[in-house]
């Protein structure tokens, strides 16, 4: 069986294919790009392929036996004791559009938990990474979830209505408009925010692993905690739908009007 890996090299790893990736990723930025959709009719770029391709060479050199899950070019080993979640450029449609507000994502599982969470931020020059009994830091210097209990001080974001169905959208409406203060758009960045602690809620659904699990990894580390809308771990089979907390009895609190 293949050894765990120390968390100093994992965050060593980490941070290659965050290197690797911002590389690609601006110097494509705010350039003319063909735009493809894929067969969930969402885009990706160039920029995608090209980001994830870099990230998946430098496993292939220094982690071979490890598992990879990306977004742009598939998965791999997925029994391995290691296992790479990777999205290249989260909030593609941000990147299309000239806003600053994407990111790389990269998480590490090890047994199915998430060892290693990474929101990069190239355009605002931002890497915020957590590890598990290690805490999160942004730019070497340590962030903490807010202490916020209640919804009616919480600030709340999701990136945009458009990604709730009807039955979804109506939960989160619910929710919101108990919070203090509500905002939409910022991608990933929403979820740097709370290990950060500007925000206090994310909410999302029809997410992807490779969208939450970095997240995951990076806001536990800070304190906070994330499920899916029924109070469970999230996994690589999870269903979708997120919502992150600052704190356990504010998690509560928005567990109880989602399913309201």
């Amino acid at each position: 069986m293949t050894p765990i890996a120390l968390p100093e090299d994992n965050l060593r790893i980490a941070n290659a294919l965050a290197d690797a990736a911002a590389r690609h990723s601006l110097r494509l930025f705010r350039t003319p790009l063909d735009v493809i959709s894929k067969a969930d009719a969402s885009p990706v770029t160039e920029a995608d392929r090209a980001a994830e391709a870099a990230m998946r060479d430098i496993l292939g050199a220094q982690r071979p036996q490890d598992g990879i899950f990306g977004e742009e070019h598939g998965r791999e080993r997925l029994d391995a004791a290691n296992i790479w979640v990777l999205d290249p450029i989260d909030g593609t449609r941000s990147f299309i559009t000239g806003s600053p507000l994407w990111g790389t994502l990269i998480a590490l599982l090890q047994g199915g938990r998430v060892e290693l969470g990474m929101i990069d931020m190239p355009v605002l020059g931002e890497r915020w990474v957590g590890q598990a009994g290690h805490g999160a830091r942004r730019n070497g210097q340590a962030v903490r979830a807010s202490r916020c209990s209640a919804v009616a001080d919480a600030r709340i974001v999701t990136t945009s209505p458009d990604i709730f169905g009807a039955a979804d959208w109506q939960a989160f409406d619910r929710l919101s408009r108990r919070c203090a203060m509500r905002r939409f758009g910022g991608d990933c960045y929403g979820y740097a925010q709370l290990a950060g602690g500007t925000i206090d809620l994310v909410v999302e659904a029809g997410l992807q692993p490779y969208d939450y699990l970095g997240p995951a990894g990076l806001i536990e580390a800070a304190g906070g905690i994330v499920t899916d809308w029924q109070g469970e771990p999230l996994g690589l089979a999870s269903d979708g739908r997120v919502l992150a907390a600052a704190t356990r009895e504010l998690h509560r609190h928005a567990l109880a009007l989602l399913a309201a």
